[in-house]
Parts: C-alpha cells; sequence; structure tokens
C-alpha cells in the first residue's frame, strides 16, 4: 500500500515542475451560444453510459475505486502542463489515454468531465460554457481512438507497450483534432469554410502538440511500468 501511495504522489510531483500558470482549455465564452449548448448535448450521452460503466466496474469489486482515483488524477495533472498556442485555447497533454487503456473510454468521459469542472472552477481553466466542447473533445474522442489504438495493437501482437504508447499519444493527437475543427465550425474562414479554418487551427497547435503527443505517450507507458510493479493485484482484479 506505501508502494501505491508512493505512485499516487508522482502526478503531484510532475505539476510542480512543469505547470503554467496562463494554461486553459477553451475559454469561458468564446464558443457562440448555440455551439455551447450542441456540444453538451453531444457529450451527455457518453457521460450517462460512463457513469454506469464506472458503477458496474464498482459493483465488481469496491477496490476498482483505487485504479479509477488513479486516472482522475493523472488526468487533472497531465492536463494542467499546457502551452500558449492559439488565442482562446492551448496547447497541452490530455491525459486520457491511461484511463481509457485500463477502463475504457465510457469511464474516461465521466472522469474527464470532473476534471474539467475543476479545473474551470478551481484553477480558471476553461469553462462552464466551453465544457461541452471540452468534454468532447478530450474526454470522448480521444479516449475512443486511445482506446481502438490499443486493442488493434494488441490483435496485431505488438508489445502492450507498444499499443500503450501509440493509444496515448494518436489520442492526444486526436484531441487537437477534434478542437481545431469545434473551433473552425464557430469560426470559419471567410476564404475557405470550416476546413480551411481547421487546418490553420491545426496549423497552429502542430508545432507544440506534436512533441507534447509523444511525451505523453511514453509518461504514460512510464505509469504503467509502475503500475504492473506496484499494483499487479489491483490490475487484476480489472482484467487489464
Amino acid at each position: 500500500m506505501k508502494k501505491i501511495k508512493m505512485m499516487k504522489l508522482l502526478p503531484i510531483f510532475m505539476v510542480m515542475m512543469f505547470s503554467t500558470a496562463n494554461a486553459m482549455h477553451i475559454m469561458e465564452g468564446y464558443l457562440p451560444v448555440k455551439f455551447s449548448i450542441g456540444w453538451i448535448v453531444a457529450s451527455l450521452p457518453f457521460v450517462l453510459l460512463g457513469m454506469k460503466s464506472i458503477k458496474t466496474k464498482l459493483n465488481e469489486n469496491p477496490r476498482n475505486i483505487t485504479l479509477i482515483a488513479m486516472a482522475g488524477a493523472f488526468i487533472f495533472v497531465i492536463s494542467s502542463l499546457k502551452i500558449p498556442s492559439v488565442t482562446g485555447s492551448c496547447s497541452h497533454m490530455t491525459g486520457t489515454g491511461l484511463g481509457a487503456i485500463l477502463f475504457g473510454p465510457l469511464a474516461v468521459s465521466v472522469l474527464g468531465l470532473i476534471v474539467l469542472l475543476f479545473q474551470a472552477l478551481l484553477l480558471a481553466h476553461g469553462g462552464i460554457t466551453s465544457i461541452g466542447a471540452n468534454t468532447f473533445s478530450m474526454c470522448i474522442a480521444g479516449p475512443i481512438v486511445s482506446f481502438l489504438i490499443y486493442k488493434l495493437c494488441i490483435k496485431m501482437k505488438l508489445s502492450r507497450r507498444v499499443g500503450i504508447f501509440l493509444g496515448a499519444m494518436l489520442g492526444d493527437i486526436v484531441t487537437y483534432c477534434v478542437t481545431s475543427l469545434q473551433l473552425a465550425m464557430a469560426f470559419p474562414s471567410q476564404d475557405g469554410g470550416v476546413m480551411v479554418s481547421a487546418i490553420k487551427f491545426l496549423g497552429v497547435f502542430a508545432p507544440t502538440q506534436l512533441p507534447l503527443a509523444i511525451i505523453e505517450g511514453i509518461l504514460t507507458v512510464i505509469i504503467m511500468i509502475g503500475l504492473e510493479k506496484y499494483a499487479r493485484k489491483e490490475l487484476r482484479n480489472i482484467g487489464f
């Protein structure tokens, strides 16, 4: 138990070393009202299914709460490490790949939403009006890709760690592809519409996001190595 507690402290040390003061997701009031409401509606079914998924896992074994809480803490910490990238948003790691690989993407939609609410209310990162858009990109689209990529790698009989790295990295990249599309839909280019605007946003995000995605993949593998060493019983409880 002492070793598991030390693993829980690792994300705290990371945020103390690397966090920045001017970090945010799509910020409060940046999206037009119809887009704010639309993304909340789009995210709601995933969140409801995610609540059911978490409840099922806790009914299977109440001790699963330890890894669920750690996955949520990892999302909170790693998504607080941000680099300003474009007005109204920023580049940052997401941390959702770990939870998606361990518990599936639906559970991460709930964990991510909780993180986004805490960051919006306590840290002024993101906002309530943009909570739906941020949830969909970071806590739904990204985790689904992470989960599918990991499962594909396992099916192809690749190394588990390769699958974890690729899942976390590509889930991060997809998050920003979706974020770029969200911003482009709200603010289409006068010359070429939504797609041209999305390409412009991606062009701004890419220089910082690509290396951050690689770092996130590496960090996720390191965390998983630690869990395999110090929390093997807990991983067996969730069938990992």
